[in-house]
């Protein structure tokens, strides 16, 4: 959704609800954290090399923007250790494409046992602007190295996509509703949260067929973009992988919402409720 609303800001004009949308949209995943104390280390990881995942962004009826998430075999090394190598891609698409094109890719490499990053780039075209960082984490002197410089971290810290797949493999079974999660990431120039709530499980529909999931609410800020009132709700699949089916919001002028479209090389099988 951070193509679509980057388009919206560009005609809006409002930087901050820019970056407030780019952290909260892409870390929309990272809500099955059952508690801050909880995040130190994962037990499984729910997906593997060879995993697809494909969404399409509509702007009511229209679809605006195409995502793509893919794992692979790291060819580089780091500490010596093998490592993730974690591909997201997004573009504008139909008519948004001729007005305003956008082509993002965002990767991260993590650790294959913890799932910490290891190193996140961003190559980022949004109509004339262009934009790219590389930020490095050093999670045993508690320093990240990016463009823009130095900055210190306590604690486990995260890109908004290693963000994604470590959240997914955490054990979210004594995760109550209404609990409200932090999770740490860095952004660009800073160390950032984001606070999101859990809602409960609840059945959804997307493209690929109706599941179990479970329902997070991640906190907005009403702006241009936003209805004082809007609510962002993120569908998750109450399975083994934990994967994005829908996210849902409503803005000044009708709603944006996320679907996904296809999902390939999933370590467990993914099983839409049979009628």
């Amino acid at each position: 959704m951070h193509i679509l609303l980057t388009y919206l800001y560009n005609v809006q004009k409002e930087h901050s609800i820019k970056r407030y949308i780019l952290a909260t949209l892409l870390l929309l995943a990272s809500a099955v954290s059952s508690s801050a104390q909880d995040i130190d280390k994962v037990n499984n990881t729910v997906f593997g090399v060879g995993e697809q995942l494909s969404y399409k962004l509509k702007y009511g009826f229209f679809t605006a923007a195409e995502a793509n998430l893919r794992t692979e075999e790291s060819s580089q090394k780091f500490n010596g250790k093998p490592a993730f190598h974690i591909i997201a891609e997004g573009k504008t698409a139909g008519t948004f494409d001729i007005f305003y094109k956008v082509r993002n890719t965002y990767e991260s490499f993590v650790d294959k046992s913890t799932l910490l990053p290891y190193l996140y780039t961003e190559n980022r075209k949004e109509g004339s602007y262009k934009h790219s960082d590389k930020v490095s984490f050093d999670h045993e002197t508690g320093k990240i190295t990016a463009d823009k410089g130095v900055f210190p971290f306590k604690g486990q810290m995260f890109d908004f996509v290693s963000a994604y797949y470590f959240a997914r493999s955490l054990d979210i079974s004594k995760l109550k509703i209404g609990e409200t999660i932090d999770m740490p990431y860095f952004l660009e120039d800073g160390v950032h949260k984001l606070n999101i709530t859990y809602l409960g499980k609840e059945k959804m529909k997307c493209s690929m067929g109706t599941f179990n999931c479970l329902k997070f609410n991640p906190t907005i800020i009403p702006g241009k973009i936003f209805k004082k009132n809007s609510k962002l709700y993120l569908w998750i699949t109450d399975d083994a992988n934990r994967i994005p089916v829908r996210a849902h919001v409503e803005v000044i002028v009708g709603s944006l919402t996320m679907d996904l479209t296809d999902a390939k090389g999933l370590k467990y099988p993914l099983n839409p409720i049979k009628k």
